[in-house]
């Protein structure tokens, strides 16, 4: 993508402190754009927001948990009030949990990865659609998941059951505000070699992560999406490696 595709757009990435988010608010910047990186830990956030400073761009660090409204709404008001505008949300973060059948998961952990996944999701959009209604639009993207394409044991009830609600939610905001200049994008990623698979119940070898997807593939993807002339919607897109690996001793069943 051509540096500068994004001059003067204004960008918030959640979970962008490590994987997808970091590399995707690296690349959003290269591309023009000024990012706000949030994220439950403060420190990754600071070295990204240095990576993107050391190369000339701009950044903010607004951390928060997606989860909770009023961490959403403390994002939001901190880069309306330094930039006045947000014209692209990129809702990176995720989470899962090794506990993954029906009959194991404790409810507690279900709910975890509902708040974050799913109800985080919502809460960004909603916040965003507020921002992009009144100057004319604004791009969205989610980060769904294969999982929710095809739910298997391997990603899990929840996180599976969250990802297809998140695209749910893609769908709704192109059918609600398409007419107010607001498009949204699910992102299908296969697997990708970042942090989440260490919380599988069996973690995949250097060998097999080596032949998954890397962060950088999907931050592609999203500033594509992000620079692609308003007329375009692109309501889903899968992205996948190119080796079919054999995943079936890595299932964990009971």
């Amino acid at each position: 993508m051509t540096a500068g595709a994004l001059s003067g757009q204004v960008a918030i990435v959640t979970g962008a402190g490590t994987g997808i988010g970091r590399a995707s608010a690296i690349a959003l910047a290269a591309a023009g754009a000024k990012v706000a990186l949030s994220g439950r830990r403060k420190e990754p956030l600071d070295a990204v927001a240095k990576t993107i400073h050391d190369h000339g761009h701009e950044a903010i660090v607004v951390p928060g948990d997606v989860s909770k409204v009023e961490d959403v709404d403390h994002l939001f008001t901190e880069v309306v009030a330094k930039w006045h505008r947000v014209d692209v949300l990129f809702a990176n973060a995720g989470t899962n949990t090794k506990l993954r059948n029906i009959h194991d998961i404790p409810t507690e952990e279900w709910n975890h990865v509902v708040a974050v996944n799913l109800s985080g999701a919502f809460y960004t959009a909603r916040r965003a659609i507020e921002v992009m209604r009144p100057q004319g639009g604004g791009t969205i993207i989610n980060l769904v998941s294969m999982a929710a394409k095809r739910a298997g044991a391997l990603a899990g009830v929840a996180y599976s059951a969250s990802k297809a609600g998140q695209h749910s939610l893609t769908q709704s905001i192109n059918e609600e505000e398409r007419h107010y200049g607001i498009r949204a994008t699910s992102i299908f990623p296969g697997e990708v070699d970042t942090d989440i698979m260490d919380a599988r119940p069996v973690v995949p070898s250097a060998d097999a992560r080596a032949t998954m997807l890397q962060p950088e593939d999907v931050a592609a993807t999203v500033v594509l999406i992000a620079s692609l002339p308003s007329r375009v919607l692109i309501e889903e897109l899968m992205i996948k490696p190119s080796h079919v690996r054999d995943q079936s001793g890595e299932l964990r069943r009971h």
